[in-house]
Protein backbone atom coordinates (compact mmCIF):
# COMPACT_ATOMS: atom_id res chain seq x y z
CA UNK A 1 0.00 0.00 0.00
CA UNK A 2 1.25 3.44 -0.94
CA UNK A 3 -0.11 6.99 -0.82
CA UNK A 4 0.91 10.43 -2.07
CA UNK A 5 1.31 13.35 0.32
CA UNK A 6 0.85 16.60 -1.64
CA UNK A 7 2.50 19.68 -0.14
CA UNK A 8 3.04 23.27 -1.18
CA UNK A 9 6.69 24.11 -1.95
CA UNK A 10 6.58 26.61 0.90
CA UNK A 11 4.33 27.49 3.82
CA UNK A 12 2.73 24.06 4.27
CA UNK A 13 1.59 23.52 7.86
CA UNK A 14 4.29 21.45 9.57
CA UNK A 15 2.16 19.35 11.92
CA UNK A 16 -0.39 18.67 9.20
CA UNK A 17 2.38 16.85 7.36
CA UNK A 18 4.22 15.42 10.39
CA UNK A 19 1.18 13.71 11.95
CA UNK A 20 0.06 11.84 8.80
CA UNK A 21 3.68 10.83 8.06
CA UNK A 22 4.06 9.40 11.57
CA UNK A 23 0.71 7.57 11.38
CA UNK A 24 1.52 6.12 7.95
CA UNK A 25 4.94 4.92 9.15
CA UNK A 26 3.33 3.37 12.25
CA UNK A 27 0.87 1.49 10.01
CA UNK A 28 3.65 0.41 7.59
CA UNK A 29 2.07 2.34 4.72
CA UNK A 30 4.64 3.73 2.33
CA UNK A 31 4.33 7.18 0.81
CA UNK A 32 5.84 9.62 -1.63
CA UNK A 33 5.89 13.36 -1.09
CA UNK A 34 4.94 15.44 -4.12
CA UNK A 35 4.77 19.15 -4.77
CA UNK A 36 4.55 21.57 -7.67
CA UNK A 37 8.23 20.75 -8.21
CA UNK A 38 10.63 18.20 -6.72
CA UNK A 39 13.09 19.35 -4.07
CA UNK A 40 13.07 20.93 -0.65
CA UNK A 41 9.76 22.26 0.66
CA UNK A 42 9.60 24.50 3.74
CA UNK A 43 6.83 24.58 6.33
CA UNK A 44 5.32 27.61 8.04
CA UNK A 45 7.13 26.68 11.26
CA UNK A 46 10.44 25.89 9.55
CA UNK A 47 10.25 22.14 8.88
CA UNK A 48 11.97 21.03 5.69
CA UNK A 49 10.91 18.01 3.66
CA UNK A 50 12.07 16.66 0.33
CA UNK A 51 9.42 16.28 -2.35
CA UNK A 52 10.71 13.34 -4.36
CA UNK A 53 8.09 13.94 -7.08
CA UNK A 54 6.33 16.75 -8.86
CA UNK A 55 2.61 16.38 -9.50
CA UNK A 56 3.55 15.66 -13.15
CA UNK A 57 5.47 12.56 -12.01
CA UNK A 58 2.51 10.92 -10.24
CA UNK A 59 0.92 7.87 -11.84
CA UNK A 60 -2.27 7.59 -9.76
CA UNK A 61 -2.62 3.91 -10.64
CA UNK A 62 0.39 3.25 -8.39
CA UNK A 63 -1.23 4.73 -5.26
CA UNK A 64 -4.06 3.87 -2.88
CA UNK A 65 -4.70 7.41 -1.69
CA UNK A 66 -3.96 11.12 -1.93
CA UNK A 67 -3.47 13.33 1.13
CA UNK A 68 -3.31 17.09 0.51
CA UNK A 69 -1.57 19.04 3.27
CA UNK A 70 -2.76 22.51 4.25
CA UNK A 71 -1.18 25.71 5.45
CA UNK A 72 -1.19 29.15 3.83
CA UNK A 73 0.95 27.78 1.00
CA UNK A 74 -1.89 25.51 -0.12
CA UNK A 75 -3.98 28.54 -1.07
CA UNK A 76 -1.04 30.10 -2.93
CA UNK A 77 0.30 27.00 -4.69
CA UNK A 78 -2.24 24.17 -4.62
CA UNK A 79 -5.71 25.67 -5.13
CA UNK A 80 -4.83 26.76 -8.68
CA UNK A 81 -2.78 23.67 -9.61
CA UNK A 82 -4.91 22.11 -12.35
CA UNK A 83 -2.99 18.84 -12.30
CA UNK A 84 -3.46 18.35 -8.54
CA UNK A 85 -7.15 19.20 -8.88
CA UNK A 86 -7.49 16.59 -11.66
CA UNK A 87 -5.53 14.03 -9.61
CA UNK A 88 -7.95 14.48 -6.70
CA UNK A 89 -10.84 13.84 -9.07
CA UNK A 90 -9.22 10.72 -10.51
CA UNK A 91 -8.45 9.29 -7.05
CA UNK A 92 -12.07 9.81 -6.00
CA UNK A 93 -13.51 8.38 -9.23
CA UNK A 94 -11.43 5.23 -8.80
CA UNK A 95 -12.64 4.82 -5.18
CA UNK A 96 -9.29 5.60 -3.57
CA UNK A 97 -8.90 7.52 -0.33
CA UNK A 98 -8.78 11.30 -0.85
CA UNK A 99 -7.98 13.45 2.16
CA UNK A 100 -7.21 17.12 2.76
CA UNK A 101 -6.64 19.29 5.82
CA UNK A 102 -6.84 22.98 6.76
CA UNK A 103 -7.11 25.14 3.60
CA UNK A 104 -6.39 22.18 1.28
CA UNK A 105 -9.98 20.83 1.06
CA UNK A 106 -10.57 23.65 -1.45
CA UNK A 107 -8.52 21.55 -3.91
CA UNK A 108 -11.13 18.80 -3.49
CA UNK A 109 -14.00 21.27 -3.89
CA UNK A 110 -12.47 22.58 -7.12
CA UNK A 111 -12.14 19.02 -8.42
CA UNK A 112 -15.91 18.59 -8.08
CA UNK A 113 -15.71 15.60 -5.73
CA UNK A 114 -17.29 17.41 -2.77
CA UNK A 115 -20.59 18.09 -4.55
CA UNK A 116 -23.28 17.28 -1.95
CA UNK A 117 -20.61 15.67 0.30
CA UNK A 118 -20.04 16.56 3.93
CA UNK A 119 -16.67 18.21 4.49
CA UNK A 120 -14.83 20.71 6.66
CA UNK A 121 -12.18 23.35 6.02
CA UNK A 122 -10.18 25.95 7.92
CA UNK A 123 -12.62 28.68 8.88
CA UNK A 124 -11.53 31.45 6.54
CA UNK A 125 -14.11 33.40 4.57
CA UNK A 126 -12.37 32.64 1.24
CA UNK A 127 -12.00 28.90 1.94
CA UNK A 128 -15.60 28.48 3.07
CA UNK A 129 -16.78 30.42 -0.01
CA UNK A 130 -14.74 28.12 -2.29
CA UNK A 131 -16.12 25.01 -0.56
CA UNK A 132 -19.70 26.20 -1.00
CA UNK A 133 -18.97 27.13 -4.61
CA UNK A 134 -17.99 23.46 -5.05
CA UNK A 135 -21.37 22.54 -3.50
CA UNK A 136 -19.85 20.92 -0.40
CA UNK A 137 -21.99 20.55 2.71
CA UNK A 138 -19.62 22.45 5.02
CA UNK A 139 -19.60 21.34 8.66
CA UNK A 140 -17.80 22.98 11.55
CA UNK A 141 -16.30 19.71 12.86
CA UNK A 142 -12.55 19.04 13.28
CA UNK A 143 -12.61 15.93 11.04
CA UNK A 144 -15.34 14.93 8.59
CA UNK A 145 -15.54 11.72 6.59
CA UNK A 146 -18.00 11.15 3.76
CA UNK A 147 -17.34 7.83 2.07
CA UNK A 148 -13.63 7.63 1.26
CA UNK A 149 -13.19 11.43 1.39
CA UNK A 150 -11.72 12.77 4.64
CA UNK A 151 -11.29 16.45 5.49
CA UNK A 152 -10.02 18.27 8.58
CA UNK A 153 -10.12 21.92 9.61
CA UNK A 154 -6.60 22.69 10.80
CA UNK A 155 -3.46 21.80 12.72
CA UNK A 156 -5.27 21.00 15.98
CA UNK A 157 -7.10 18.21 14.09
CA UNK A 158 -3.94 16.78 12.47
CA UNK A 159 -3.63 13.75 14.77
CA UNK A 160 -7.30 12.77 14.47
CA UNK A 161 -7.15 13.41 10.70
CA UNK A 162 -4.11 11.12 10.36
CA UNK A 163 -5.86 8.40 12.38
CA UNK A 164 -9.00 8.62 10.21
CA UNK A 165 -6.93 8.39 7.01
CA UNK A 166 -4.99 5.33 8.22
CA UNK A 167 -8.21 3.67 9.41
CA UNK A 168 -9.83 4.15 6.01
CA UNK A 169 -6.72 2.99 4.13
CA UNK A 170 -6.47 -0.19 6.21
CA UNK A 171 -10.17 -1.01 6.44
CA UNK A 172 -11.39 -4.13 4.71
CA UNK A 173 -14.31 -3.07 2.52
CA UNK A 174 -15.70 -6.61 2.46
CA UNK A 175 -15.43 -7.15 6.21
CA UNK A 176 -13.77 -10.54 5.79
CA UNK A 177 -11.01 -11.68 8.12
CA UNK A 178 -8.78 -12.80 5.24
CA UNK A 179 -8.99 -9.40 3.55
CA UNK A 180 -9.53 -11.16 0.23
CA UNK A 181 -13.23 -10.47 -0.18
CA UNK A 182 -15.70 -13.08 -1.29
CA UNK A 183 -14.51 -16.41 -2.55
CA UNK A 184 -16.24 -17.65 -5.71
Amino acid sequence: MKVVLAVAPEKFRDEELAEPMAALKQANISFDIASTRPGTCTGMLGAKVNANLSFDDIDPKNYDGLIVIGGSGSQTYLWEDELLVRLAGFFAETDKVVAAICLAPVVLARSGILKQKKATVYNSQTAVFEMKKGHAVVLNDPVVQDGRIITANGPQAAKAFAAAVVKELTSDPWGTPSGKGFQF
